[in-house]
């Protein structure tokens, strides 16, 4: 018996390996498994900072597999959007949990993202030799905003109906293109019918097309420098007689084994809000938005959701429209530019001098109260503090130059220490 199982292993494993050979000799999947995988190789000394990456991805497919399950069932209407919404919540066999997944999802997607670009911050990602690597991750934010941006509007809530109308008048303001834009942005006078179809059109299909291919792009260019580490060190600079990095070990199953690990942990907290605070106390689904549209019934307080309340704050905190606007572009724009707006020559803060440490502490906290700040009301102290943070905000992209030009930075190992 025990002979005749280990044939039935046997032939199972050739004919495995023959396919395998079959598939090679006409598309390079052992190459490509070997670059990317086996034989790609990354610094040992990885912390939980770094299982950010693998989550962004992990997210972004639960998002296009639950979407692809909600348009079953939605239609882009302005007459039945609200009601199938409805209809999935209540009718459709798990379509409450597959409804949930998503718009969880969509809140974890940005905190996995805000934290994947923290510690890029922290441990200098977007230094030589990584500057593409991080500029195609700053569009790939871009065009996630507009993703979240387009698909607010589909439940036709009322406060999806007027969170959308309140920032597509934001592109009025601009000179000259101002109007037409935001024409060509809704399809009509006014959010309708049409820009429902156009959201849904941009949601579905165009946005999620361009954020695989640029997620693609983006893991292709970090695998081509390699990747960084907590200590800021190139591994690639210290190879043995084979050529394999000292420092490094491969990705898989090294890495991997830990992203297992991370991906699992995250997922025991993303069920748990999923089951047990799925609208989060309105911050991930706002109360306003169980409502139907309204051209009608302004909700008492607009507001966008929470990932985009940061720059909201922002376009408040100054009186004129145009300059809000401005700045609030400029506010996504600032860390494009950070490969060269940091002059220090050290990449990981473990390095830094304390000025750069304390400069990091005050945007963050800059950031999350302007996150805070953008869903209250614009009365009593809140702009004047929104200003405040905003200047704030800013000082760390804009004087960057100056106080990272002279850091006392301590010495750089020049080998993976911890």
């Amino acid at each position: 018996m025990a002979t005749r199982d280990s044939d039935v292993f046997d032939s199972l494993g050739r004919g495995l390996s023959s396919l395998g050979t079959w598939i090679d000799d006409r598309f390079p999947m052992t190459k490509t498994i070997k670059e990317h995988a086996t034989e790609y190789y990354a610094a040992k000394n990885f912390n939980l900072w770094y299982g950010f990456g693998v989550l962004a991805l992990f997210v972004l497919v639960l998002q296009i597999v639950t979407g692809i399950f909600l348009t079953m069932n939605y239609k882009p209407s302005a007459e039945d959007a609200f009601a199938s919404v409805e209809y999935i919540m209540r009718d459709v066999d798990w379509g409450w949990l597959i409804r949930y997944l998503h718009s969880t999802g969509a809140s974890a997607f940005f905190i996995v993202v805000y934290l994947h670009m923290f510690r890029g911050l922290m441990y200098g990602s977007y230094k030589k030799p990584r500057e593409l690597v991080w500029l195609i991750g700053m569009v790939i934010y871009v065009c996630l905003m507009a993703e979240a941006f387009f698909g607010y509007l589909l439940p036709w809530g009322n406060m999806s109906y007027w969170g959308a109308q309140v920032i597509v008048s934001l592109f009025g303001a601009l000179p000259v293109i101002g109007e037409p834009l935001a024409e060509w942005i809704r399809g009509d006078f006014y959010i309708s019918d049409i820009t429902l179809n156009r959201f849904f059109a941009f949601h579905v299909i165009a946005v999620p097309l361009m954020l695989v291919l640029l997620v693609v792009v983006h893991i292709m260019a970090l695998h081509e420098v390699g990747s960084g580490n907590p200590d800021g060190i190139e591994i690639k600079e210290h190879k043995n007689e084979r050529g394999v990095p000292v420092d490094g070990v491969p990705f898989h199953p090294y890495h991997t084994s830990k992203d297992l690990v991370i991906i699992i942990v995250f997922l025991i907290l993303f069920s748990a809000v999923v089951f047990f605070a799925p609208e989060m106390g309105g911050y991930f689904l706002e109360h306003a938005n169980f409502e139907p549209a309204n051209a009608l019934q302004t909700p008492e307080h607009i507001a966008p959701v929470w990932y985009f309340t940061p720059f909201y704050a922002i376009l408040r905190a100054v009186p004129d429209k145009l300059l809000g606007v401005t700045l609030m572009g400029l506010a996504v724009l600032l860390p494009f530019f950070l490969p060269w707006l940091d002059r220090c020559r050290v990449k990981s803060i473990r390095y830094r001098s304390w000025v750069y440490k304390a400069a990091l502490a005050v945007f963050t906290i800059s950031f999350i109260a302007l996150g805070w700040l953008g869903l209250q009301p614009a009365t009593g102290i809140y702009p004047m503090l929104s200003l405040i943070f905003a200047i704030l905000y800013f000082a760390f992209f804009l004087l960057m130059p100056f106080y990272t030009r002279y850091e006392k930075t301590k010495p750089v190992p020049t080998r993976v220490t911890r």
